[in-house]
């Protein structure tokens, strides 16, 4: 069971990204999922999560407004669209999933790097 994540990169001050987590050998459909980040020196925190049917999702008040999760079932996706990016939002970005909401993260991605900076 694997969790690819991808679409990290350097990007300017206001600028966007869509990060993309993906499945391998299982079906992201019946998990709820989750994003993490972590900067270098700073302990993981969590950014945003979603229930496997996509009606429940919460942020990280420091994303709020400006980041927004999502959910393709039918691609086996879940992604995380971030808008008016600063340089506080660099970090590495790992995705999770979990059976639900209210249940530990039990699979990880390797993280995808996002760098904000002029």
């Amino acid at each position: 069971l694997q969790l690819v994540e991808s679409g990290g990169g350097l990007v300017q001050p206001g600028g966007s990204l869509r990060l993309s987590c993906a499945a391998s050998g299982f079906t992201l459909n019946y998990y709820a999922i989750g994003w993490f980040r972590q900067a270098p020196g700073k302990e993981r925190e969590g950014v945003s999560c979603i229930s496997s049917s996509g009606g429940s999702t919460n942020y990280a008040d420091s994303v709020k407004g400006r980041f927004t999760i999502s959910r393709d079932n039918a691609k086996n996706t879940v992604y995380l669209q971030m808008n008016s990016l600063k340089p506080e939002d660099t970090a590495v970005y790992s995705c999770a999933a979990a059976l639900t909401l209210e249940d530990p993260y039990d699979y990880w991605g390797q993280g995808t790097q996002v760098t904000v900076s002029s």
